[in-house]
């Protein structure tokens, strides 16, 4: 649906995306991930025909988008930066006027992306009474009027609150398999991408360092949660009876090859220690993305 063949863009002597190359299949629900300034709105506004790249290949929808623009975007829907609404409009009425950049759509339409979106009863009100989540709600329905194949929607849960982030990601999924619509995702909310998408990319200043399924960010390491009266104490016992090979994060242990929980317990009883917990860790996104920054060498600025 989407892909980016050694995209370069340059603003004036500064890099913005260098050698990026990534595809987005169809049908998927697909994270961009990256701290602010990583390339992310770039790569995007590209995707979208608003920025030009210098250098490579952007095809949406099998269209190069620089060359065949309105082919390429004829059936994409977006929240690309804030959303802009008439205030003093009802938000039936924005989507009349703001679906006139789609072309013509019918009452029945705008009717049907509000239903989706959540709207309903509300569509008569005036923008300027809606709530946050509601602005997001309206910003949905109108990437949906021009009933698309594949959304893109950067950060569209920036600010809302828990029940409207729950709500969105419920409808981002709805979206995605009643109507097999593709979405390409960007979002800092780390624990929403895991939830949504089945494969991620991500950028660190203008680079990708990783691209590939989520179940691509398994560890072959297995961690054990232990919590202890002393980690430290226990880790230097632990270590010197052979039992683990490595600890981090005061609170995981590694196991060695030839070792099990029980015979870790065991040891730290009967040196006298007490044993609150000990389980698997499971590997989460957020560490993985930690991981990835902290190997690229490089301190993202205001990182999440």
């Amino acid at each position: 649906m989407i892909e980016l063949k050694n995209v370069v863009k340059v603003f004036g002597r500064r890099t913005a995306v260098e050698d990026l190359t990534l595809t987005v299949p169809p049908g998927s629900i697909y994270g961009l991930l990256g701290h602010n300034g990583a390339g992310k709105s770039t790569a995007i506004g590209m995707m979208l025909g608003q920025v030009w790249p210098t250098h490579g290949e952007v095809r949406v929808g099998g269209y190069e988008v620089t060359a065949h623009r309105q082919q390429a975007l004829q059936r994409v829907g977006a929240i690309f930066e804030a959303p802009v609404f008439y205030d003093y409009l009802s938000g039936w009425r924005n989507l009349e006027i703001l679906s006139h950049y789609t072309g013509p759509t019918s009452p029945a339409r705008i009717r049907e992306v509000i239903d989706w979106v959540g709207l309903t009863g509300r569509e008569k009100g005036k923008v300027r009474t809606y709530s946050h989540g509601m602005r997001t709600r309206l910003a949905l329905a109108q990437a949906l009027l021009p009933d698309p194949n594949l959304l893109i929607l950067d950060e569209p849960g920036d600010g809302l609150d828990p029940e409207g982030i729950h709500e969105l990601r419920l409808t981002i999924l709805r979206l995605n398999r009643e109507l097999g619509l593709t979405i390409l995702l960007s979002s800092h909310l780390l624990n929403e991408v895991e939830q949504l998408c089945t494969g991620i990319a991500v950028l660190n200043q203008g680079r990708k360092v990783f691209e590939g399924p989520l179940t691509g960010i398994r560890s072959d390491r297995h961690w054990l949660r232990l919590r202890t009266g002393d980690f430290a104490a226990a880790v230097r016992e632990l270590r010197q009876a052979g039992l683990i090979t490595d600890a981090r994060d005061e609170r995981l242990i590694e196991l060695a090859p030839a070792a099990g929980p029980e015979q870790v317990v065991r040891r730290l009883v009967e040196l006298g220690m007490a044993v609150y917990e000990i389980a698997p860790e499971e590997p989460t996104l957020e560490h993985f993305y930690l991981s990835l920054m902290k190997d690229s060498r490089v301190k993202p600025p205001g990182l999440l």
